[in-house]
């Protein structure tokens, strides 16, 4: 630690922004087993054992809800997450530098929008007036009400993910792959390799680990699927669909102060989070000896 002080220095901010918002919060988990009261705090609030848990399990629309964050985690994994992937590949092969950074400009901006200004310019494309409905009615179809029309939600909730956040997750990937050794691709090229085929037996066989610890972290917030994202999507008419855990939480346990039960709702989902990043990692461990741990 004397030798290499400035290391452990410049890893001290991380280190604490981990005890402070990650490790001590933890703490305050115990209130889910409570009926916390701000006035009484967490020495009086009286001890209620497993009641919160129960409530959320005998709730009548518990079913729709978590159905409603299953689908959507799934939808989110199984579409999203491979779409970063396949831009990395697609950019890494751009060797105009002007024009490569250009397209990754372009693909990072809509992720410093926030989820608000991204709900508000999709009713915007998608209302009667708007650029979807006026393109459509060029070929002669009806105005349709996409935003208020349950048929939809899901779709709109993976396009709009893929839109903000895949040119963002490409950073990692971009990364790692100029980390490749070039001598490899001049091995391939020696070998007779198109670029395709050094794309597809080069680039992706090296970037698999990489694509596989990020999957694994992703999983851990499979139940988490970003309330801001849904909430800012939602209308009454779409609540069949789009009612998630999260929202679900929002209503009952913080508009109402139910914090214990808000604590509750979040327990079950952390668990059912460690339960799949434990799951997929040890799948993992066996099909490509790597994983977190």
């Amino acid at each position: 630690m004397r030798k290499y002080w400035p290391l452990y220095a410049m890893a001290l901010p991380g280190i604490a922004f981990l005890v402070i918002f990650k490790y001590v919060p933890l703490l305050g988990s115990v209130i889910a087993l409570q009926d916390y009261s701000v006035f009484r705090g967490l020495q009086d609030s009286p001890w209620v054992g497993f009641k919160h848990f129960e409530t959320l399990f005998r709730y009548p629309d518990f079913q729709r809800v978590l159905v409603n964050t299953l689908l959507l985690g799934a939808l989110k994994t199984i579409l999203a997450f491979p779409i970063p992937v396949m831009l990395a590949l697609m950019i890494n092969e751009v060797r105009h530098a002007l024009v490569k950074k250009g397209i990754q400009t372009a693909l990072y901006i809509p992720h410093f929008l926030s989820w608000v200004i991204v709900g508000g310019i999709v009713f915007d494309v998608f209302a009667i007036s708007g650029l979807f409905n006026i393109v459509i009615g060029w070929f002669g179809y009806d105005p349709v009400l996409v935003m208020q029309d349950s048929r939809f939600f899901r779709a709109v909730y993976v396009i709009t993910g893929i839109w903000r956040d895949a040119g963002w997750g490409t950073i990692v990937y971009m990364a790692a792959i100029s980390a490749i050794d070039p001598q490899l691709y001049e091995s391939a090229m020696m070998d007779g390799a198109s670029k395709w085929k050094q794309m597809l037996y080069v680039t992706l066989p090296l970037l698999m680990p990489t694509i596989l610890i990020l999957f694994l972290l992703d999983i851990g917030n499979f139940m988490e699927l970003g309330f801001d994202h849904v909430f800012n999507l939602l209308t009454p008419m779409t609540y069949s669909v789009g009612d998630i855990l999260d929202t679900y939480v929002f209503r009952t346990g913080i508009q109402q102060a139910q914090y214990s039960f808000a604590t509750a709702v979040g327990l079950f989902q952390s668990v059912i989070g460690f339960i799949l990043v434990h799951t997929f990692n040890r799948m993992s461990r066996k099909i490509s000896d790597g994983g977190l741990w």
